[in-house]
This record gives structure tokens, C-alpha cells and sequence, in this order.
């Protein structure tokens, strides 16, 4: 690997490892009310707020009440944002006169801002004014990346509290998380990225006439203030349809290591949040542990591939064409700035932590590439993942990793002195179907109808790779896009739709009936008989479990889509 790539890399993981802690540390305050240096701004507001919604702070909820509270707070959201985008037309702060969207385009889009997926079948530039942008879209980037930071704290507090009825309050989870950590630290990372040269503005777009004489439109528009929580919040949609390519939005190599880090720390800051919780921080350290060594092993094998580049240009002899990519790999679809090296670790880490940002075109990443991309995803979350959905996702697996462990070796199946029952197990094993269900259910019927087959770009197996990663992207709630797939029309909008939905709140379900279901057991001191879950060894068993049980579910469509692509690539043929 080429040192400048290893030292980007190690950058990385080194902050991420600083940043983790510190955060983490201070989100478990944060949620367990303790007093934190922002009280003396954001407590007044709290309280307020609280007030003004007839809050009662100190009434918890049980786990069916923790969920039908989210489900109806976020439809409210939808529908709110689907109105706002079908009648953007007739709205203010519309300089650029998008009109209203259509019916199937709105409920694609307001599904995915709801769902915190932000994939976006439509130009950031020009499908939705400045007004949409700010009051609709900005608002869900806050408000679904709290919803998924308040679940999964309620999913700790179930792991780790001893005969509870409730989780905790859905409102005071949501509350805490907007004002004391996204929108802080959000108004810090909009100043940084202002500093290094991201737009914020509220102008028309600039007219500017080139040197042949022709007319260009440069876009403009509040871009920093929605960038920062795009990163941050983990959510990914692009305010220009080149999404993180785009220099007004990551204008330099620095920019992209920040807004890199941006993704992966509030992921990264929850398994030590976990590990105070459980208060024993080897918990913590052991979830990061195994969401960091996959996160490097797919970069690995993702910037492998990038770096070799396509062999038939070598061997067709072109010069022009050979001399462009092969020296640096393969850099068509790729930033100049930012080299094969910047591409595939932002690839990486997008579709590894469910954020939809992208700075390169995965359509024209080398089929073993695009692979890594897609199993990113369908793992399901949990390589850091979303705010707050990555540790769920992890913890899911974890509960499966310990119940197998158990039945292997004849220990009793325990995860932090409780015993994980077939209850447990039934609710584990719905969550992580109900993902595969999605993505392989709206695949397989998109394969084969008229409609999901004229999306395509090509045609072949790499065509089959355009729609499976649609509808994993739309399923996983990650946002990015192949972008060799054009969905923009009703039945790609609305079955996308769907799966998003389907992906964020069926697969809560499972997830909050595990957090009742665990609460309300007693706590046993470990025995000889209890299997460990904190070194190396529960570190293996776990990435070994993911791998099997994520991984081998789309073994068969890998196979005849990115795996034979490969190979005829390798043959010399391109589709």
C-alpha cells in the first residue's frame, strides 16, 4: 500500500481512537443527566422545551410505549416533509424556482430524510429549494440521527438494568441528544469547514461566462451549515448532486479527513457510552475492536482492487487511457484531489458507518470493489454505522455470537449476567431478516419486471449489481448511490421508499422488544460455566458470526452479479 494511503488510513484510526472516548464519555453523562459543561446554555432550553411539550422528564416509558412514541414522531415528520417538498413551488426561499416534487419522487425522498438514509433520486442543486433544504431536510438530518441515538440508548439501558420495567423517556432521549450533542458540536463543524472553503449562502446562483463565451449557472446556497450535519448526523444526502465531490462542499485532502472523521465519531463514541453503562469498559473496547478491524479489512481489500485497476486497458496497449490509470490505479469516477487512496477510504467508511456521502462513483469502481461496498451495507449497519444504529446492529450480533458460543461449547449463553433465552434469540433473528428480506425480496422483483429493469445502466451481471445495490442501499438506510441506476420513476421510488422504512422501523420492532425483554431480567455473577465477552477470543467469535451470518445470506447473488463480473473482467470482458 502506498505510504501516503497508509498515513491517511492511520490518521484516521488514530483520531478515531483519541475521539471515542472522550465523546463517548461524554454522551453517558449526557444521557444519564449528569451535569456537563453545557448545562449552563442548554439546561434552560431543555427545561423550556420540556415544558412547552408537557414533558414529564422524570417518567420513563416501558419498551412497547419507548416505540409507538417514535413511530408516530416520525410519521408526523414524514408527512410533514412530504408536504413541504409538493409545494415547495408555492413556498419562499425558492431563488432557483424548483417546483414541486412529484407524488412518488416526495415519498421516496421524505422516507429517506425520515429514515435517516437521505438517498436522493433527484439534483440536490436543483431539485429542492433553499427553504426545503433548511426547514425539511436539515430538520430530519437532526431529528432522525437523535431518534437512532435514543433507541440505542434505550437498548443499552435494557442490556444493562436490573429487573426494569422501562428504558427511559423517548422524549428526554431525543431532546438531549439535539441540544447537547449534534447541534453543538454540528455549529463547531459548520465553522471549520466555513474556515477551509465550504459555501454558506443564501444567493441565487452566480452566472458566469466562460472563456468559449458560453454561459455556466455555479450554484449556490447554504451548504456548510447542512454539510456539517450530513457528517456528522451520519446521514450522507448531498446538497449538490455530486454529493462530497463537489469542491463546495469538500473543497480539500483536509476537509476530507475531517468530515471522515465527523462520520465515524458519534458511531465509534457509542461502544465506549456502552461500555460505562455496563461499567466495565472492556464491553465497549471489544465492540470497537471488531467494527475497526472490519472497517480496515475492507479498505484493504477495496483499495487492493482500486489500485490494480481494470487489466484489459493494460493489455489492450492504450496508451493514453493505461498511462491514466494505471500508474494510480483506477481513477475513473474518481476526484484527482483526492487519488485512488482519499476515494476508496471515504468509500469505506461511507458504506461502512450507513452514511450516503460519497466522493467517487461506486458504478465504476472494479466489481470486487463495488462487492466491498454492498457487503458494507448488508451486514447490516453495524461497522460503526449510523448514530446510534451501529451499536444496535453490533450488540444484535453480539447477543447471537454469545448464544452460539454457548450452544458450541455447552457454557451458559450470558451477555453481562443475564441469560439469552429463545426469546432473545427469535427477536435477534427477526432483526437481522428483516434487512436480508428487504434487499433480497425488492431485488429479486425489480430483476425481473420492465420497470426495475429500465433503470440500468448495463447490462450483464454488473446490471444485476446496479439494482441489488439500490435496493441495499435503500434497505440499510446508507443513502449512496451506484449511480449507474436511474430510479426516478413511481414504482423504483416507491418500492425504495418502502424498504427504507421497512429497514429503519420494522427493524426496530425486534430491537426494542430485546431492550424490554432484557431489562426485566435479574443479573447473575459469572460462573465457570460463563462464556467470556471481553478479549480477543469473543473479538473472532463475533466478526466470525457476522461474516457467516451476514455475509453467506448474499453469497448466491454476489455470485452471479460483482464475484462472475470479476472474473470476466480478469477475462477480458466488460459490460
Amino acid at each position: 500500500m502506498p505510504v501516503p494511503s497508509l498515513i491517511q488510513a492511520a490518521v484516521l484510526v488514530v483520531l478515531l481512537a483519541a475521539v471515542a472516548p472522550l465523546l463517548g464519555g461524554y454522551m453517558a453523562r449526557v444521557f444519564s443527566g449528569e451535569r456537563t459543561f453545557l448545562d449552563p446554555v442548554a439546561k434552560p432550553v431543555e427545561t423550556f422545551v420540556y415544558g412547552l411539550c408537557r414533558v414529564d422528564a422524570r417518567r420513563e416509558m416501558r419498551w412497547a410505549t419507548y416505540l409507538l412514541t417514535v413511530l408516530l414522531f416520525n410519521a408526523v415528520g414524514f408527512v410533514i416533509l412530504f408536504l413541504i417538498l409538493v409545494l415547495q413551488g408555492f413556498l419562499p426561499l425558492n431563488p432557483q424556482h424548483a417546483p414541486g416534487m412529484r407524488w412518488d419522487l416526495a415519498f421516496n425522498t421524505a422516507a429517506s430524510f425520515v429514515t435517516n438514509t437521505n438517498l436522493q433520486n433527484y439534483a440536490g442543486e436543483r431539485g429542492v429549494s433553499y427553504l426545503t433544504q433548511m426547514l425539511g431536510l436539515t430538520w430530519q438530518n437532526f431529528v432522525s440521527a437523535a431518534t437512532g441515538a435514543a433507541v440505542a440508548v434505550a437498548l443499552v439501558r435494557g442490556l444493562t438494568r436490573h429487573e426494569s420495567k422501562e428504558i427511559g423517556n423517548f422524549w428526554v432521549d431525543l431532546t438531549r441528544s439535539l441540544l447537547y450533542v449534534l447541534l453543538p458540536i454540528s455549529i463547531v463543524l459548520a465553522l471549520v469547514l466555513l474556515a477551509q472553503g465550504v459555501i454558506q449562502s443564501l444567493s441565487p446562483n452566480l452566472v458566469a461566462t466562460t472563456l468559449e463565451g458560453a454561459r455556466q449557472a455555479i450554484p449556490m446556497g447554504p451548504v456548510a451549515s447542512q454539510e456539517a450535519i450530513k457528517m456528522l448526523g451520519v446521514n450522507g444526502g448531498g446538497f449538490f448532486n455530486a454529493n462530497s465531490a463537489h469542491p463546495f462542499e469538500n473543497p480539500t485532502p483536509l476537509t476530507n479527513l475531517i468530515e471522515m472523521l465527523a462520520v465515524l465519531s458519534i458511531p465509534a463514541s457509542f461502544t465506549y457510552l456502552f461500555g460505562k453503562y455496563a461499567k466495565n469498559q472492556r464491553q465497549g473496547w471489544v465492540l470497537f475492536t471488531a467494527m475497526l478491524l472490519l472497517l480496515l479489512a475492507g479498505f484493504g481489500v477495496m483499495f487492493a482492487s482500486e489500485r490494480a485497476g481494470n487489466p484489459i486497458l493494460t493489455r489492450a496497449g492504450a496508451d493514453q487511457v493505461a498511462s491514466a490509470t494505471s500508474p494510480g490505479g483506477n481513477m475513473e469516477g474518481k476526484e484527482a484531489r483526492f487519488g485512488v487512496g482519499g476515494s476508496t477510504l471515504f468509500g469505506e467508511m461511507t458504506t461502512a458507518a450507513s452514511c450516503g456521502a460519497v466522493n467517487s462513483t461506486f458504478d465504476s469502481y472494479t466489481p470486487l470493489g463495488g462487492l466491498i461496498a454492498m457487503l458494507n451495507i448488508q451486514l447490516g449497519e453495524i461497522i460503526f454505522g449510523g448514530v446510534g444504529a451501529g451499536l444496535i446492529g453490533m450488540l444484535i450480533f453480539a447477543l447471537l455470537a454469545v448464544f452460539i458460543a454457548g450452544l458450541m461449547v455447552g457454557r451458559t449463553p450470558e451477555y453481562l449476567g443475564k441469560k439469552i433465552e429463545g426469546n432473545e434469540m427469535k427477536m435477534a433473528m427477526v432483526a437481522v431478516l428483516v434487512l436480508a428480506s428487504s434487499i433480497l425480496a425488492f431485488s429479486a422483483i425489480a430483476s425481473v419486471t420492465s420497470w426495475g429493469l429500465a433503470g440500468r445502466l448495463n447490462l450483464g451481471p454488473h446490471g444485476l449489481s446496479e439494482i441489488l445495490y439500490y435496493y441495499s442501499s435503500a434497505s440499510g438506510n446508507n443513502g449512496s448511490a451506484f449511480a449507474g441506476y436511474n430510479a426516478d420513476s413511481p414504482l423504483p421510488n416507491l418500492t425504495g421508499g418502502i424498504a427504507m422504512l421497512l429497514g429503519r422501523f420494522l427493524y426496530l420492532v425486534p430491537v426494542m422488544a430485546i431492550a424490554g425483554s432484557m431489562a426485566a431480567k435479574k443479573v447473575t455473577p459469572p460462573s465457570a460455566g460463563t462464556f467470556p465477552t471481553t478479549g480477543a477470543l469473543f473479538v473472532g467469535l463475533l466478526i466470525g458470526v457476522i461474516l457467516i451470518v451476514g455475509a453467506l445470506t448474499f453469497f448466491p447473488v454476489y455470485a452471479l452479479g460483482p464475484i462472475v463480473e470479476q472474473l470476466l473482467m480478469q477475462a477480458g470482458r466488460l459490460f
